[in-house]
């Protein structure tokens, strides 16, 4: 893991393949970049699908060990084939217990409103999907909490009930969130391209 403060014109996607200069280590790595807190105690961090200029993100790969403190450069090619600074910081550590957690945000519509109760549409297509998220808490962006009760019909239509009465032009939203792990690439240690973690060497 290394913090990096971007400098480069235009975004850096995840996973995209950079040069790393670590300490005095040079190697290809496609880094997954995640949200930097200066102080914290919990190992969960918000998974960043892009680098922007002038923010500051921790970039996690599978790479040989390096000890701090080391300083990191980053370099992205261009279509010239050219190497550009891209980013640069420190190494932080070497850390397999980092959690980058990715969050999926699913969306409803209310179509019937009874008070505290509705029935919600486009969220799902399936009654089995259903039944499925049936335990995950529900959310709408006007601040109210909820749940499902039971699926409606077979198009995904769903029976909800909420905190407080439903507005009918609120929107109606599920979090889901799922580990991410950085991209594996051999050559970041000198391997082959085409072999995956479960493949075993002779």
């Amino acid at each position: 893991d290394g913090s990096s403060s971007s400098g480069g014109p235009q975004p850096l996607p995840s996973k995209e393949t950079v040069e790393l200069h670590c300490g005095f280590r040079r190697f290809p790595g496609r880094p997954a970049f995640s949200q930097h807190v200066q102080k914290h105690s919990q190992d969960k961090f918000k998974y960043e699908r892009f680098m922007h200029p002038g923010t500051t993100c921790v970039a996690s790969l599978y790479a040989p060990t390096i000890f701090t403190p080391s300083p990191a450069l980053m370099f992205r090619m261009t279509q010239d084939g050219e190497s550009r600074l891209c980013a640069w910081g420190s190494v932080m550590a070497a850390n397999p217990n980092r959690l980058l957690i990715k969050r999926i945000v699913l969306t409803g519509y209310p179509f019937r409103v009874h008070k505290t109760k509705a029935v919600v549409r486009y969220m799902f297509f399936d009654p089995d999907d259903v039944k499925w998220f049936k335990p995950v808490e529900l959310h709408t962006k006007k601040g109210l909490r909820g749940h499902i009760s039971e699926p409606l019909g077979t198009h995904g239509y769903m029976k909800c009930r909420f905190s407080s009465r439903l507005d009918q032009s609120d929107t109606v939203c599920m979090y889901l969130y799922k580990r991410v792990f950085p991209k594996w690439y051999p050559p970041s240690w000198g391997g082959d391209a085409t072999k995956g973690p479960a493949d075993h060497h002779d």
